[in-house]
């Protein structure tokens, strides 16, 4: 074999295991987009949820004048950042009274649970932050890690409202839908405190009407 012919079969090598690599990838998300579609079967009362808040973290991001990139990685984070309820008991998730302590200390395990299912994959590396933090507070008192303020990452702020404004603005098996101006009081409320107080001016200024029409 002379090197034109080593060359040219190492190429080919190369050329299978990029192909091999991308089929795996592509099959790795399809499970993964399985798993999230699984996860909202479980409950009609919250279908479409992550897809409400993928759209929604979108609409603020724009408003917010990000780049490109991070409208990306919201609309990615948004569709999966309650991926790891998967993990969590039917029993739990669907309970319809209040949680105990026990119970609830299993649903706040769901952000580490989504980053273990996606942690494996470089397509969803930029989201990780959204899946994990997304129910920190702005005054340090959420989970999983209890971040303050500007630690908790800003893309992960803005799931952080949306995804309280989708759950209060969508009908519940335990209650119906919560009125835009109650809505309004509540963000307000903790703003602040559960919210980063940027976030909610701009919804406030330029996205309720949208979200409202569009819930």
């Amino acid at each position: 074999m002379n090197n034109n012919d080593f060359s040219s079969n190492t190429y080919d090598k190369n050329d299978d295991f990029v192909d091999i690599t991308r089929d795996l990838e592509k099959h790795y998300i399809d499970t993964i987009e399985i798993l999230r579609q699984t996860v909202e079967a479980k409950d009609p009362y919250t279908r479409g949820h992550s897809d409400r808040v993928s759209a929604y973290s979108v609409l603020l991001g724009k408003k917010l004048a990000l780049p490109k990139k991070d409208l990306i990685t919201l609309k990615i984070g948004g569709l999966f950042h309650d991926i790891g309820k998967i993990g969590i008991p039917d029993s739990i998730l669907l309970k319809e009274s209040k949680l105990t302590d026990e119970e609830y200390s299993q649903i706040k395990m769901h952000p580490i649970v989504g980053v273990q299912i996606l942690g494996n994959s470089d397509f969803f590396y930029d989201c990780l932050p959204i899946i994990l933090h997304h129910h920190e507070k702005f005054d340090g008192s959420g989970y999983p890690n209890r971040l303050r303020g500007h630690d908790i990452p800003y893309l992960a702020r803005i799931c952080s409202i949306v995804d309280a404004f989708d759950a209060m603005t969508s009908r519940r098996s335990y209650r119906d839908v919560i009125p835009l101006e109650k809505v309004v009081e509540e963000l307000k409320k903790y703003s602040g405190t559960q919210f980063d107080p940027r976030n909610f001016i701009c919804i406030l200024r330029y996205c309720w009407a949208w979200l409202w029409v569009n819930r």
